[in-house]
């Protein structure tokens, strides 16, 4: 049974706990399970890590999880330190997907359903974007795409920043939440047998949209980064073209 009244858009309305000024929602309390459910997981699959050549069925699986989503932050990037990104992108990925697949137990309202939880992890994104390019190529290198290629354009980048991080979290929020309302409207006026299908297709959305989100996220990222790796590049190839110009005068007046 869903907790979550039909005429109600998000699981925020819905109140578990409240005592005087503190209340306890269902987008709380469910973030919090969620939590808590991959923390279990990551101590019992990482409790026994082997490097020999026997290893466990739950090593087998981190392995091509964490080799998976590596391959995918590389094919993005394009750099050789894509491993720098694993711990952030990774863990967008697996919370999302996480939250997105316990919607098939009963009584369980997915976080991401929630303005506020989505609008949260694109903060997270927005956050981090700029904290990985003043890394990469530092304060003064990463304010400077912002004014390129004029300071008039300062405004825009801005707005661009900020239209992104709303689209990100319009985007989760508006799959997430549609598909839980279609579901809740089916079980009610059709029989048990096409909701459940609704269900399996919404499970498929959610793996998609934690992919969708996650890749985005490395997407601006990237862009962040990688800006500074172009502009490197012009300046390395005039100077090894200047290096090579005196070292060919100087074989055409030996010979």
């Amino acid at each position: 049974m869903d907790i979550l009244p039909l005429q109600d858009i998000s699981p925020d309305a819905v109140v578990i706990w409240r005592w005087g000024f503190f209340s306890l929602n269902a987008t709380i309390l469910f973030t919090w399970v969620i939590m808590g459910v991959l923390t279990l997981i990551s101590m019992v699959v990482t409790r026994n890590l082997s490097t020999g050549i026997e290893i466990s069925r739950w090593q087998n699986l981190l392995e091509f999880m964490v080799t998976g989503i590596r391959n995918q932050i590389r094919e993005v990037c394009q750099r050789e330190d894509d491993y720098r990104y694993l711990p952030f992108v990774g863990t967008l990925f697996l919370f999302i997907l996480v939250s997105n697949v316990l919607a098939i137990i009963p009584g369980y309202v997915p976080p991401t359903g929630s303005l506020s939880t989505t609008m949260a992890l694109a903060l997270c994104v927005l956050v981090a974007v700029p904290l990985y390019g003043i890394v990469d190529q530092g304060l003064r290198g990463y304010i400077k795409h912002y004014l390129e290629p004029t300071v008039f354009m300062l405004p825009f980048h801005i707005m661009g920043e900020l239209s992104r991080t709303l689209a990100l979290a319009i985007r989760l929020f508006g799959n997430i939440m549609s598909e839980a309302k279609i579901v809740a409207i089916l079980l009610a006026v059709t029989p048990l047998f096409f909701p459940v299908i609704m269900h399996v297709l919404g499970l498929l959305t959610g793996i998609i949209q934690a992919y969708i989100f996650a890749i985005l996220a490395m997407v601006y990222i990237a862009s962040a980064t990688r800006a500074q790796s172009e502009r490197r590049q012009p300046t390395t190839d005039q100077n090894s073209e200047e290096k090579e110009q005196p070292h060919n005068h100087q074989q055409k007046g030996e010979k």
